[in-house]
């Protein structure tokens, strides 16, 4: 990533707050701004209903990165900056089973609803990718076939440790928090039909006093040199 200019490295960081979606690209986004203008970071990611609970609740941060109809909400609601919002990433689902499982055929909108309906357990998140997996089963007709057999990941706990350890023998979850965890393959993406696509967004808290080092920091996430980062991290830039 190109050089930004350096300011005084003596500045206290700037703290922001975000779902577990997209923790690692943040990470990697935050140390690279850290290395390159000298303001550090610290961003919390916690599970997405949290997060924003936090922020109702006017813990103070100064940067909120979360699916873009929270920060929507958080907007109306007079937490965060209408001014501020930014679109970072759009954010896929993908489909992963325990290492060495039988592998179902998801080639197809038809093919998934067959792998659901085969599954003795799964699992999706709480966020808005599960909500609207739990919308899609309604449509199909499935929805109270399979109820008994979703395990639900508590919040902030990946999908994917639940299929890695068994108690999910299929998982749902944005591609971005499955592709680090280890004890899962990762079938592929939901094909195109049915693919669940989350955008998520960034925006000043109300409360921030460094509004334009805020905006510096989106502005550097949400720019071109950012994109790489962004694939490698499943996402794609928004």
């Amino acid at each position: 990533m190109g050089a930004m200019p350096f300011h005084a490295a003596a500045r206290a960081p700037l703290t922001g707050i975000s779902s577990m979606a997209t923790r690692q690209l943040l990470a990697e986004l935050t140390m690279a701004y850290a290395q390159h203008s000298g303001q550090a970071v610290n961003i919390a990611s916690v599970g997405g209903v949290d997060a924003a609970k936090r922020v109702q609740a006017r813990e103070r941060f100064d940067v909120v990165v979360l699916a873009s109809d929270a920060i929507a909400k958080l907007i109306t609601e007079g937490h965060l900056r209408a001014d501020s919002r930014v679109d970072l990433v759009h954010s896929g689902v993908a489909v992963a089973v325990r290492s060495g499982s039988p592998q179902p055929d998801i080639a197809s909108e038809d093919a998934v609803r067959q792998a659901v309906l085969a599954a003795s357990t799964l699992s999706y998140s709480t966020g808005p990718s599960g909500v609207a997996l739990a919308r899609l089963f309604d449509q199909w007709g499935i929805a109270r076939e399979v109820q008994n057999r979703i395990v639900t990941a508590p919040p902030g706990v990946p999908v994917g440790s639940l299929v890695a350890s068994g108690e999910a023998e299929l998982g749902f979850q944005q591609l971005s928090e499955l592709i680090h965890l280890e004890g899962i393959t990762i079938v592929g993406s939901l094909p195109s039909a049915i693919q669940i696509t989350t955008t998520f967004s960034g925006a000043i808290a109300t409360a921030c006093t460094r509004v334009a080092d805020v905006r510096a920091l989106l502005d550097f996430m949400a720019s071109p040199e950012t994109a790489a980062a962004k694939m490698r991290q499943g996402m794609q830039p928004a």
